[in-house]
């Protein structure tokens, strides 16, 4: 072990390797394994630091699960450390994990439905496609009639229904199996506190403002275009503060590292990320390993060892060193949430709702090709499609959503998810403002007596010509049906 407390070059005196070898031990040593002897130091002496990835993940695991890693931390409180940089993440990011998972959830139904509805139209099809070659070729009428009945509407939907709510049964298992409501990422959030006392007094200090402009300018005008780690793979974030967010917690995470007794300092950081600017990337077979150069700096700025694990190494060594309990299904669980947790490529989709949509202007010609992939013909609705105000954009929004939810066309990659809708079959209106399926007349409106309608809908149908009129009337139906069986 290095005597820390003095200087490189007096360090490198007193060993007796050449300097070469010294001087660049970091790089040419293969990195931390499982298997390293000194490895069980770092969790019985070591400072930890999780990542805020990592404790995002809380609220990814199963309610069983959660409960044996938050009893597996507690194994490690008192040397939990915790940058502000990675509490600022952390609060902040609770909600958007948890609305992510609602969404991906949601889609996911909504998804099964579209499929399901597809599978019915192709079975219509299909038996459409008979039906013609027994007309033209043996006038088969009577069998044409029973082929008829065989795949009318309600049968299909009946056989399709078995299938449906089978589906639906286990998505809103993975709801309750959660253990958490999608809502409670405020102050009734069972995890923070949990967190919270797991720390203690563990917790980093805002830096001061000329502190964190100096960060700020280090990493954006040396570090990251020299691709010197961590941090240099989110350089092309929005903002300066948003690219620069792992070096402002790997410096936060020095300068504490510096305040320290300076016998046996050792800091054992936990990430999901292993992304270039965190591991030098294995060519061919090769594996990865976490940079050197992060080791050296930790050494040369703070006299003190590194050490870099995933979770599920990590749960592993809590479990080896420190003899915590975790069931082989919990850390199987930690080694998929691991896996899935999207470091790489966070989900940072825009999803559109009733409320931000009159302010943001749909992708260029997305509205015009929803326009199109409904059927409508109407020049009055075509200019509501493509009219450059806030009054329309609410239709032009919903329109974009409809047409990729039923099924109507394909929504590109980078689309915007859409959350709104013209119609809902619920037992009571969504707000006060939504009017009655029974303003429409029973010719145009089915389920009058269990539906609400939108206003800004209403509008819409009251301006548009009859042929449009019924086509609205009909994606709309179609749309609060689809989210009625996928219980969104």
């Amino acid at each position: 072990m290095i005597g820390y407390g003095r200087g490189t070059a007096e360090l490198e005196r007193d060993m007796g390797d050449p300097v070469l070898l010294r001087r660049f031990a970091a790089w040419l040593q293969p990195g931390p394994s499982a298997e390293d002897g000194e490895r069980s130091v770092f969790f019985k002496d070591g400072v930890i630091v999780l990542d805020t990835n990592v404790l995002l993940s809380l609220y990814e695991y199963t309610e069983t699960s959660r409960q044996e890693v938050l009893s597996a931390l507690e194994q490690t409180a008192g040397r939990l450390w915790m940058p502000y940089q990675v509490g600022l993440e952390f609060v902040r990011g609770r909600r958007s994990t948890l609305e992510s998972r609602k969404r991906a959830l949601a889609d996911a139904a909504s998804e099964v439905n579209k499929k399901l509805m597809a599978a019915r139209k192709a079975i219509v099809e299909a038996k459409n496609v008979v039906c013609a070659q027994l007309d033209k070729y043996a006038r088969a009428q009577e069998e044409i009639a029973a082929l008829d009945s065989l795949v009318a509407d309600s049968d299909v939907d009946a056989h399709l229904d078995v299938y449906r709510h089978e589906f639906k049964r286990h998505l809103d298992m993975l709801k309750a199996d959660h253990g958490l409501a999608l809502n409670s990422a405020d102050a009734e959030d069972p995890i923070l506190p949990r967190i919270a006392k797991l720390y203690g007094e563990g917790v980093g200090e805002q830096p001061d403002d000329d502190v964190l402009r100096r960060r700020l300018e280090e990493a954006t005008g040396f570090r990251f275009p020299n691709k010197i780690p961590p941090g240099f793979a989110d350089s092309g974030k929005d903002t300066p503060l948003k690219s620069a967010g792992d070096f402002l917690l790997w410096a936060e995470l020095i300068e504490h590292v510096r305040q320290l007794p300076p016998d046996g300092r050792r800091v054992l950081f936990v990430s999901n990320d292993t992304k270039e600017d965190w591991y030098e990337q294995g060519s061919g077979s090769s594996s990865s390993r976490p940079w050197p150069s992060l080791v050296d700096e930790l050494r040369r700025r703070a006299q003190a060892d590194l050490r870099i694990e995933t979770p599920p190494h990590f749960f592993g060594g809590i479990r080896e060193f420190l003899d915590a309990e975790l069931a082989a299904d919990t850390y199987a669980e930690i080694e998929r949430v691991s896996e899935a947790f999207e470091v790489k490529v966070p989900d940072t989709r825009l999803v559109v709702t009733q409320e931000t949509a009159p302010h943001l202007d749909p992708p260029e010609g997305l509205a015009h090709a929803a326009y199109r992939s409904a059927g409508l013909t109407s020049s009055t609705v075509r200019s509501a499609a493509e009219a450059a105000s806030p009054p329309w954009r609410l239709f032009q929004w919903w329109l974009i959503g409809v047409t990729a939810q039923l099924g109507r066309r394909a929504a590109g990659e980078a689309e915007p998810a859409v959350s709104i809708a013209a119609a809902s079959r619920s037992s009571g209106p969504p707000s006060g403002d939504w009017v009655p399926g029974t303003a429409l007349s029973p010719d145009e409106w089915l389920h009058r007596d269990s539906s609400w309608i939108a206003p800004w809908f209403m509008d819409l149908l009251a301006s548009a010509p009859q042929t449009d009129r019924a086509l609205l009337r009909r994606l709309a139906a179609q749309q609060a049906e689809s989210n009625r069986r996928s219980g969104i």
